[in-house]
Order: structure tokens, then sequence, then C-alpha cells
């Protein structure tokens, strides 16, 4: 019983970091695999991912009562993301990430450091491309961050968020409410793999869901009422996490996807 509560604690906090930067499987799956160190990882892989998609998804349809989704960009962006998700994860049944895993603190150093040298990044909303070119930098992220999300994971949210950012010129809520988008379309992608696979815990997965609900509303409410500044610093925080988190696990290969 205590397992199931602390469980349901780590989705509400998940959701509530989720929805604001990204970052939340930081919290939640270590959650899952300290409650049931003799699962199957993928099973757990997979429940996590259904409760994510629930928590994610009342994210997204939260910032779009509020937020200006930019569905020019969003949509073939989100699209990508769906399908590449799927070549992501049957990849990752034939070739090894280690690789992925060394390179993951570096680079999400690099983006920690470039955020907090550019004051100004994603302080106002000043998109940079248009008509077909928009199109073509969305489907090339969003099926890139897609293809990483299916094969390793880590960090998804917060990539996306700083690549709707930097390439696009999105403030930083704007690229949050943005991510959600994304995020949903692998999150859905990754579900529908680990269904077909029979790797769920289903109702462990939907009292999860709950839980992350709750906090994706609680996150985005905090996200719209602080504003862009308030996801920028949380944006580093979280980051700066999952360098430690992710470097840890570079090294000690004990590493489980986020």
């Amino acid at each position: 019983m205590i397992d199931f509560v602390l469980l349901g604690a780590a989705a509400f906090l998940a959701g509530l970091v989720d929805a604001v930067v990204g970052g939340g499987g930081l919290i939640q799956l270590p959650a899952l695999f300290s409650a049931f160190p003799r699962e199957i990882p993928a099973t757990l892989l997979g429940t996590n991912k259904l409760a994510s998609v629930f928590g994610t998804t009342a994210a997204a349809l939260n910032y779009a009562k509020r937020v200006k989704v930019h569905w020019s960009t969003v949509a073939p962006a989100a699209g990508a993301a769906f399908a590449l998700s799927f070549a992501g994860a049957y990849t990752v049944s034939k070739v090894s990430a280690d690789f992925v895993r060394v390179l993951l603190p570096i680079v999400l150093f690099a983006v920690a450091v470039y955020t907090f040298r550019k004051k100004d990044l994603g302080s106002v909303h000043a998109p940079v491309h248009s008509g077909m070119a928009e199109k073509y930098f969305a489907v090339g992220i969003g099926g890139a961050i897609g293809f990483y999300d299916g094969f390793f994971g880590p960090g998804t949210g917060s990539f996306l968020i700083f690549l709707f950012v930097r390439f696009f010129g999105f403030d930083f809520l704007s690229a949050s409410a943005a991510a959600k988008v994304v995020n949903v379309a692998c999150n859905v992608a990754a579900l529908m793999w680990f269904g077909y696979s029979g790797m769920l815990l289903v109702q462990l997965g939907l009292l999860m869901a709950l839980c992350q609900i709750a906090g994706s509303l609680v996150g985005t409410r905090l996200a719209l009422k602080h504003g862009t500044g308030f996801v920028r610093k949380l944006f580093l925080v979280v980051v700066s996490v999952l360098i430690l988190k992710t470097g840890y696990d570079a090294f000690t290969k004990g590493s489980i996807s986020l």
C-alpha cells in the first residue's frame, strides 16, 4: 500500500514538472523501478508511458486554452515525431544505445550553457520561419526528437522546448505548450508499441495517470501564472539535474530510459 501511495506522489510531481519544462521521467521512472525491482524493465517503461500520455495530454489541453498553439509548426512536428518514434523503438531493439548514453550529458550541458549565456533567449515570441521552410524545419526537428524518444528517451520534453525556442523563435511559455503536443504524439506511438508487445501494468498505469493529470494541471497553472521567466528558470534547473543523472548513468551503466 505504501508503494502505491509513493508511486501516486511521484506521478503527481512528475506531471507537475513535465507540464512546465519536461523531465518528469526523472521522478516517475526511478519510483517505478524502486517499487518493482523484479519486474521486466520494458513493462515498467510501458507503464510509465501509459501514465505519462494522460498527464501530457491534460497539460497540452490546458495550455491550448490559454496559450496560442502555432499549429503550422506544431502539427508537422507532431506527425513526424509520431512516425519516427516507432522507428526509434524498433532500432533500439537491434542496436545498443550505449553511445547515446555517453553523449547525452554532454549535449545537455551544451544546452544549459547556451541557455544560461543567452539571457534573452525565449523571453519574447518572435517566430523566425514561415511557409514551407517552417514546415521543413518542423518535420526535421519533430522526426529527430521522435526517433530519439523511441530509441532512448531522457529529456525529450526539455529538448523540445529548447529547440522550439532556439530554432523557431518561440518564447519559453509558447515552446512549452508546443512541446506538450509533440510529446503526446511520441508517447502515443510508444504506448502503442508497448501495448502491442503486452508490456503494460494497466491498472497501475491508470492509477498513476490520475495523479499525473492532477500534477499537470497544477504545473500548467504555475507556468501560466508566472510566465516565461519562471519556465526558463525551471528549465535550467531540470536540465542541470538531467546532466547529473544521465552523467551518472553513463559511467555506471545502470541507466534506465526516462
